[in-house]
């Protein structure tokens, strides 16, 4: 019954300190509520029955009104809490993926390509007040999905992205610079660019250090991404009869330092991952690197409960007065 139920003014509680007081001193003052009469024995009366002995009950009557009163006093309440939250500074990100067959690479778990969007769509669920886009590069470069704050969107895009939907190469400047054009139009407070990649830059028409130049020009900061094992990783190396895949053992190449110069240019990082756990922990710190400040409002809608106890009062009081004037008027 109480709860959920709060007090506004819980020192009131102390006046319930008077009431056993008051029942001690209605006990002790008991013997002079009514006349005396001496006599030398009561032989022959009765006990009088048991109607004068529930005359003390008024007294219990009035001792629980004043509970009530005094709990009243104290403001019982419930209160209904809501919350509002409000972004004062939003963050556009668009993540730039390699797509090229070397992201079939099976050093991570199933394959390079399949971790990352394992990864990316854990990403994507812990920025819900973000927008995000998804550019895909390989030989050449397009928008998967332009920057919006429908998650569904961005998480089923991320999903239909394969290999083979691009020519084969590694168009690292063509990635970079799309991904600038999705971002140079936007009014965020932050605009990053997470760009991965698995080798080095072999095809496009501009190249990445341009791109760089242009991040910098619309202030979009970009954080690259090396993706692959130190040494020789189980990758695509020629064609079956069949059109699928032979794999063997191939040196895995990434371009470390250009990747290192286009973070260090636009005010991002460059990390390396070279197995499941540490790309995992890579867009870990990359979330909190990029903090969205996000104000919480709070709404309160108090319900006041101190009418019924106000109410209870009164019927107490109003029966140990009709009791007092009728069964026990006799007796007082």
């Amino acid at each position: 019954m109480m709860e959920g139920i709060t007090f506004a003014h819980p020192q009131f509680f102390w006046l319930l300190l008077a009431l056993p007081v008051a029942l001690a001193w209605y006990i002790f003052k008991r013997d002079q509520q009514a006349p005396s009469l001496r006599m030398s024995s009561t032989q022959g009366f009765g006990d009088g029955g048991w109607l004068p002995k529930l005359r003390h009950g008024l007294i219990l009557l009035r001792l629980l009104a004043l509970a009530a009163v005094i709990t009243a006093l104290a403001r019982p309440q419930t209160q209904d809490v809501s919350s509002k939250t409000k972004t004062t500074k939003g963050i556009d990100i668009v993540m730039a993926i390699d797509v090229s067959s070397s992201m079939l690479a099976r050093d991570l778990k199933p394959y390079r390509l399949e971790a990352l969007k394992e990864v990316a769509s854990e990403f994507i669920k812990e920025r819900p007040n973000d927008r995000i886009g998804l550019v895909v590069y390989a030989g050449e470069s397009y928008t998967k999905t332009p920057i919006t704050s429908d998650k569904a969107i961005a998480l089923r895009s991320l999903e239909e992205i394969t290999y083979g939907q691009l020519n084969d190469g590694t168009a690292i400047g063509m990635g970079l610079a799309t991904s600038v054009n999705r971002l140079k139009d936007s009014k965020a407070k932050s605009k990053v660019v997470i760009l991965l990649t698995d080798g080095v830059n072999n095809a496009g028409a501009i190249e990445p250090a341009t791109a760089a130049e242009l991040a910098v020009e619309f202030g979009i900061k970009t954080y690259t991404i090396g993706l692959g094992t130190n040494g020789n990783a189980l990758s695509p190396i020629s064609y079956n009869p069949d059109g699928s895949f032979r794999f063997g053992m191939r040196q895995v190449e990434i371009d470390e330092k250009l990747l290192q110069e286009i973070a260090a240019t636009t005010g991002g990082q460059y990390f390396r991952a070279t197995n499941n756990a540490s790309l995992e922990s890579i867009y870990d710190e990359i979330n909190k690197l990029e903090k969205t400040e996000v104000e919480e409002i709070k709404f309160r809608r108090f319900e006041e409960k101190f009418r019924p106890l106000i109410f209870l009062a009164g019927i107490l009081l109003l029966l140990e007065w009709v009791l007092a004037n009728t069964l026990f008027r006799s007796m007082l």
